[in-house]
């Protein structure tokens, strides 16, 4: 409550000296509830309209309610689930960009916050009754020392706040730094992630139901790998929240 009571006071001195700039349409923010972007940006984001598959989240237009899609059917990932909250196009395709090679942290707080708020509608029950903690996506550290943060990270905190569960940092380790998957095929992405995971601390995973969180997800590539190495080390059940999902059209 102090927080909030102050930051209604300090906002508007800050907007004064370091103006809030929409990560999509570059105007000033006119939306204090979501700053850094600006009103018609943030209620423009394009979010996904079911219905969609159950087991890797993207949506298919005709698809019968909880039937799987076609790719899921003859090759199931190794996570149980998957969930998006937006299409990886327009407005959310700039917002992600800005946030990781702008650099523009101060773009995570809004759309991590969006991220538990709908995450918590999208899951198949409540998040505290279907998982134990949440696992962000590892980048390699030297990829992330040179952006200086992990975008998984800065969007799985406020999960972890909103839904009053764990969120293991350090639990999943890259090993080796890969290519970026953006200018990859489907096989390419896989072989360039298979093995690139380990898990640090079996403990900290051995038996519990795990939620992996990222920004994106393209071919499911780089999740399967991760969630390979979680299960491997004793998961028992490992589901994935992104928060926007690549749709072919």
């Amino acid at each position: 409550m102090a927080f909030a009571i102050a930051r209604r006071w300090l906002d508007p001195l800050l907007d004064l000296v370091f103006p809030a700039i929409c990560p999509v349409c570059g105007v000033r923010s006119d939306d204090p509830a979501h700053r850094p972007f600006c009103r018609a940006c943030w209620t423009a984001l394009p979010l996904v309209v079911p219905p969609v598959c159950p087991r890797c989240g993207a949506a298919y237009p005709g698809l019968g309610p909880g039937l799987l899609c076609d790719p899921c059917r003859r090759a199931p990932p190794p996570y149980t689930f998957a969930s998006a909250v937006a299409e990886y196009r327009a407005g959310m395709r700039l917002a992600i960009h800005a946030l990781k090679y702008g650099p523009r942290p101060a773009s995570a707080p809004p759309l991590g916050a969006l991220l538990a708020e709908a995450g918590a509608r999208l899951l198949p029950v409540p998040p505290g009754e279907l998982i134990d903690a949440l696992v962000p996506v590892p980048l390699h550290p030297a990829r992330e020392a040179a952006r200086g943060f992990n975008q998984a990270d800065l969007l799985a905190l406020p999960c972890g706040v909103r839904w009053e569960l764990p969120v293991l940092r350090r639990a999943l380790h890259r090993t080796r730094p890969t290519p970026p998957q953006t200018t990859l095929d489907a096989p390419a992405r896989r072989q360039n992630v298979a093995g690139a995971f380990r898990v640090a601390r079996r403990a900290e995973v051995a038996g519990r139901r795990l939620l992996l969180v990222d920004d994106v997800l393209t071919t499911g590539a780089t999740v399967a790998a991760a969630a390979e190495a979680l299960l491997a080390a004793g998961a028992r059940e490992v589901g994935v929240l992104v928060l926007a999902h690549v749709t072919e059209r």
